[in-house]
């Protein structure tokens, strides 16, 4: 986003949303007319991204209820949605931000509308099942193993801090092909995720990085920062013993412990004196080295779902999306670094919220 698209999303501002249908790389509509919607992502889950959209039944001439025509840029045989959101920057120019690809799991016309839903691109993998066992060769890595899995229903991307590996002879996924995908991430120190272009990024889990964006408590702009939720002793943990088998069949294991003065689950703390650990197992791991990359990076995941998380209410941004880092003042915090955890953002005027995690 432009340094004057930044400075009016601060505010009240006029937001226009433009979609594109594409079949198998062809463009079947370049100008759906949507009359409003939301977009959801949640980290937490397999598939993140959700969207719902309202299309006028008639509008231009166009009829926008795809009936039973496979061809049709609403229908849901394979068509993609691109979807960007504008921002009136003044001076009659709009900047549009490009919000991602989503696949159409659904139309339905009721009356004057179309109610059309879209999932992300990971759909096209964790509905895939696999028709046969899955079994990596002698000459297979991670990295050949996720394409092997993925490609071509998408084009996967590695960050080049990475380092790619041999797998060991004898695994095989059986029916789960995003469970064999996730697994082997797991054991890299890595996580998926799908970028607005299309691609899936495997990148090492990280919660570092500069806030994108300060916000502050303070209702008279509309923005609201609340604690969220309950606490419980379910599922919190102090350390993760990540174990593997190395090549003569020896069990192996890394130990990481959480070390972090802020957090309430640090080991050896007021939470509990003794360990209290996560178990991961995976086949792929075959050095101790490895054992404790997967125990770091799984100590990591665990936060995403038990940590201190904040509810954000506020005007609209659209260049925002989960993983981007914060800095929060309010509900007792001044400049907490935060991550976004899950969002939603409307289409139409009205409110976004956040869930973010407090780092």
């Amino acid at each position: 986003m432009s340094a004057t698209a930044l400075a009016v999303v601060q505010g009240s501002f006029n937001m226009e949303v433009r979609a594109e249908s594409w079949l198998g790389g062809q463009l079947l509509a370049d100008s759906i007319p949507v009359s409003d919607g939301s977009e959801s992502r949640d980290r937490s889950l397999s598939v993140p991204e959700q969207i719902s959209l309202t299309v006028p039944r008639r509008a231009n001439g166009v009829d926008w209820d795809p009936g039973t025509d496979p061809a049709h840029p609403l229908a849901a045989y394979g068509q993609m949605l691109r979807i960007d959101v504008g921002i009136d920057i003044g001076a009659g120019q709009v900047e549009w931000i490009n919000r991602g690809w989503f696949l159409i799991t659904s139309s339905n016309a009721e009356g004057d509308t179309v109610t059309v839903t879209c999932a992300g691109l990971l759909t096209l993998i964790d509905e895939a099942k696999l028709a046969a066992p899955f079994q990596p060769s002698s000459t297979d890595t991670l990295a050949s193993v996720v394409r092997g899995l993925v490609e071509p229903a998408l084009t996967v991307s590695f960050d080049g801090t990475l380092v790619d590996r041999a797998v060991p002879l004898g695994l095989q996924w059986d029916s789960d092909r995003l469970g064999g995908v996730v697994d082997v991430l797991g054991a890299w120190g890595a996580a998926e995720r799908v970028t607005e272009d299309g691609y899936l990024m495997i990148e090492p889990v990280s919660d570092a990085g500069a806030p994108v964006l300060s916000i502050s408590d303070d209702p008279s702009t509309g923005t609201v920062v609340r604690w969220q939720g309950s606490t419980s002793r379910d599922e919190a943990y102090t350390c993760v013993i990540a174990q593997g088998e190395d090549a003569a069949g020896n069990q192996i294991q890394g130990v990481v412990y959480d070390s972090d003065g802020n957090s309430p689950y640090q080991y050896g703390g007021p939470f509990n004196p003794l360990p209290v650990p996560y178990i991961y197992q995976s086949s792929l791991l075959t050095t101790v080295a490895q054992c404790r990359t997967a125990a770091a990076a799984q100590l990591k995941l665990l936060r995403r779902q038990a940590f201190r998380k904040l509810g954000i209410t506020m005007v609209p941004h659209p260049g925002l999306i989960t993983g981007d880092i914060l800095s929060v003042t309010g509900a007792g915090l001044v400049g907490a670094r935060c991550a976004i955890e899950a969002l939603t953002l409307p289409y139409s005027p009205s409110e976004q919220a956040l869930t973010v995690r407090v780092l």
